[in-house]
């Protein structure tokens, strides 16, 4: 009975994936996710919620590897501190559906997973590409944030799978494990409402964390709750309403959901992108910020639910807040004519310019611009200068959208820049080598011994 449960399937679907069938392009891709995902965790290697981790991994003799860094933690706390730095800058990649989701956050529990197990770069690409399907699928099936949980409920799931098929599970053991992270994983919304705090960087690797851990236990031999989805107090029932899947990547012809997962231009929440874009080529036509009256910024309803609504968002205190903030973030593009990492120190986020300027910012829905989302990522800027003067520019599809894809050598660049900082040049573009040909590597442990910084 367990292989006709969505559990069953799911574990079937990784199991049966091989890498000498995976198309070109989605092994390309995958590689790109991993230069994005590992220079975003090396840019926030020494951020505080790691810090603050790093100071109470167990530390062990021979035991996962953490970016960065020399030591060696069990493998579930490897997961934990790896996402916390591939997630805390807000610049990794994102999936946009009826639930948005970062899926580049399973690349921490697969590292961890394959490092323990010795595994080679063509498993870990193969166990990448089915997190990214399993999640990105559970994303386009239901919403999540509409019932009050956060996505990276969803990623229990896939993190689960990448850990289990790099640990070498069963079906049964997979089904196992899938059942423990899953009657675990309910995670609330309440995670990016309000006030944003560390944690918000720290969700989805507490549930790689937990996912690398139930993989283990399941490897061991401990059966899990089931069926995980349509059972009486199921995931169904509970959290995320009925759940209906087609095809999966490379069945029947399917194109995988890497190609369709969107690498981020700027450092900040994925909706605010093409806001960003309109502001900062608005700022070129603005001699003075001082000549502006008033801004309005058009946009579709998830970006106004998520980022462009709560009095937050208008005088953010925190970092977490600042790049979670619509009317912040076109305000900074617009004042500074860009937007990069240093755009949320506590400098700007205290400047009085700024926040002058952030406070004539209004955020309107826009009910042409939201029939456009989620195939497109559609804002428009409008700013009314003292003159009388109206300049508008709107933006449809953002930098990085699969529509307007970065290029390898931007992508590089992204790396280098977020690398730099913690890297000599000589090893920054040693890695880049390694990551560009990852299928070629015989032991996923090499990444981590070339990451030390």
């Amino acid at each position: 009975m367990r292989e006709k449960t969505i559990a069953g399937r799911l574990a079937g679907y990784g199991l049966a994936l091989r890498f000498e069938t995976l198309p070109d392009n989605a092994v390309h891709e995958t590689k790109r996710r991993y230069i994005d995902a590992l220079g975003c965790a090396l840019g926030a290697s020494a951020c505080p919620p790691v810090r603050a981790a790093r100071s109470i991994a167990p530390e062990v003799a021979s035991g996962a590897g953490v970016i960065g860094d020399y030591i060696r933690t069990t493998p579930d706390f490897a997961a934990f501190m790896n996402g916390i730095m591939v997630r805390y800058l807000d610049y990794n990649d994102t999936y946009l559906s009826l639930e948005p989701a970062h899926p580049s956050d399973n690349i921490p529990a697969a590292l961890a997973a394959a490092g323990a197990a010795g595994r080679t770069g063509k498993d870990l690409i193969t166990a990448t590409v089915a997190a990214y399907e399993v999640q990105c699928r559970l994303c386009d099936a239901a919403s999540l944030r509409a019932r009050g949980f956060d996505h990276v409920t969803y990623g229990s799931f896939s993190s689960t799978l990448a850990a289990g098929l790099l640990l070498g599970l069963t079906r049964d053991e997979a089904v196992n494990a899938l059942g423990i992270a899953g009657v675990a994983s309910p995670a609330l919304r309440q995670t990016r409402a309000g006030e944003l705090s560390m944690w918000k960087g720290c969700a989805f690797a507490n549930s790689a964390r937990n996912s690398v851990f139930a993989a283990m236990l399941a490897k061991a031999g401990v059966t899990g709750p089931a069926p995980v989805f349509e059972g009486e107090f199921g995931f169904m029932k509970l959290i995320s309403g009925p759940l209906k899947f087609g095809d999966f990547g490379g069945e029947n012809g399917e194109g995988f959901r890497v190609l369709d997962t969107c690498i981020k231009y700027y450092p900040a929440e994925y909706h605010s992108q093409s806001a960003i874009g309109a502001a900062i080529e608005l700022s070129r036509e603005i001699e003075d910020v001082s000549f502006i009256k008033s801004v309005t910024v058009y946009t579709f309803r998830a970006a106004y639910e998520i980022i462009g609504s709560g009095k937050e968002r208008w005088a953010p205190a925190t970092r977490e807040t600042a790049d979670h903030s619509l009317p912040f973030c076109v305000g900074a593009a617009l004042f500074d004519g860009n937007l990069d990492l240093a755009t949320f120190s506590e400098e700007r986020l205290t400047d009085a310019g700024l926040l002058a300027l952030v406070a004539n910012i209004k955020v309107v829905v826009d009910p042409e611009l939201d029939k456009l989302y989620p195939e497109a990522m559609p804002n428009r800027v409008e700013v009314s200068l003292k003159s009388g003067e109206t300049l508008v520019r709107e933006v449809i599809y953002p930098k990085g959208h699969p529509r307007d894809p970065i290029a390898d050598s931007e992508l590089e660049e992204k790396f280098k820049n977020l690398a730099g900082s913690v890297l000599p040049e000589s090893k920054v573009d040693r890695t880049l080598e390694m990551l560009w040909n990852l299928d070629s590597l015989k032991d996923v442990a090499g990444i981590f011994e070339i990451l030390r910084g």
